[in-house]
């Protein structure tokens, strides 16, 4: 068992991070089974959201302590308005936000039933991502983190580009993305972190342990790791040189929908505090894990205290990939 001391932020004033990417108005809809086929399916519980893969994270640093701020894009309609203010009474600077005239807001519809698994329909203006500004080392460099999800493609590219150069983690979330997408941002990123099913894409196999070594050898110059759900998490450590693995807490899940957000957004913000590696881990995968027990989305992201209390009875440790996992 860790003391939460190893969790808790570092002294002075609290990290940094932007994140960049997706920004949607989503509509939740609670039901007890997905639907199989055509016909009517009646919801028991509806909540309205403001989320996507970079605004759920950017909400997961804030409740964990940290200063966020997103750069996405929205329409001028009134999912727009309400997407943005949304996210700024969650405690995240939305000023870098760009609202594009003519453009319909990215919307989508979101079934989740009682194992926690979810159906979703998404609606994106390509409109919405015409216009990149251009992103400037200066400008990155009061950031600790930058984090970029794979719905914004060029502006993640700069800002990733911008962020190396100034000398700052360069964080991106490579989730299943258009063709070409992750192999245009993962060679400008110093750490990715994929999902299970986006590094099968890429790789081509579906053994984990064999997904970490292609990607990393793929990605030389990035700390690369694999999220996989309810099999926890691998990644390459740099100091041994071997594939880590780390299981993942033992919950009931409620509702999964923005659990990899929530690792995501709070990897970048570990990393952004200095904080190792298998304690940048263990802090994401419990963050995500408390996430998934309560429903609505990213609105379930737990607080730092949450997080340190659960940690203390969580006594899981990372062993070397294909090694009998200890107690958890």
């Amino acid at each position: 068992m860790m003391a939460s001391s190893a969790f808790e932020p570092p002294p002075g004033p609290a990290c940094r991070v932007l994140s960049v990417g997706a920004a949607v108005l989503d509509t939740l809809f609670r039901v007890r089974s997905l639907p199989t086929g055509q016909g009517k399916i009646l919801p028991y519980e509806m909540l309205q959201v403001a989320e996507g893969m970079a605004s759920s994270a950017a909400f997961a640093v804030a409740r964990l302590g940290g200063q966020a701020s997103l750069w996405g894009a929205v329409g001028d309609d009134a999912a727009g308005e309400r997407i943005i203010a949304d996210l700024s009474a969650s405690g995240i600077d939305t000023s870098g936000m760009a609202v594009v005239q003519g453009a319909r807001s990215a919307v989508s519809t979101i079934l989740i039933d009682d194992e926690g698994e979810r159906l979703i329909v998404p609606f994106y203006d390509a409109r919405l991502h015409d216009t990149v500004k251009p992103v400037t080392e200066r400008e990155v460099s009061s950031f600790d983190a930058v984090l970029v999800d794979v719905r914004w493609p060029k502006l993640a590219l700069a800002a990733l580009s911008a962020a190396r150069g100034a000398g700052k983690p360069a964080i991106l979330d490579g989730d299943v993305a258009g063709d070409g997408v992750i192999e245009l941002l993962a060679p400008a990123a110093s750490h990715i972190v994929f999902s299970q099913p986006a590094a099968e894409r890429l790789a081509g196999t579906t053994d984990p342990v064999e997904l970490v070594r292609l990607l990393k050898r793929k990605f030389e110059q990035a700390f690369v790791s694999v999220t996989a759900g309810e099999n926890g998490c691998f990644w390459f450590d740099e100091q041994t040189g071997k594939i880590h693995h780390l299981a993942a807490p033992r919950i009931r899940a409620v509702d999964t929908l923005a659990a990899g957000d929530i690792f995501h957004g709070a990897f970048a913000l570990a990393v952004a505090e200095g904080m190792p590696i298998e304690e940048t881990m263990r802090l994401s995968s419990m963050a995500a894990a408390l996430k998934c027990q309560v429903f609505g989305g990213r609105t379930g992201a737990p607080t730092r205290a949450e997080v340190c209390a659960a940690l203390r009875d969580w006594d899981a440790r990372a062993v070397e990939a294909g090694t009998q996992d200890r107690a958890r």
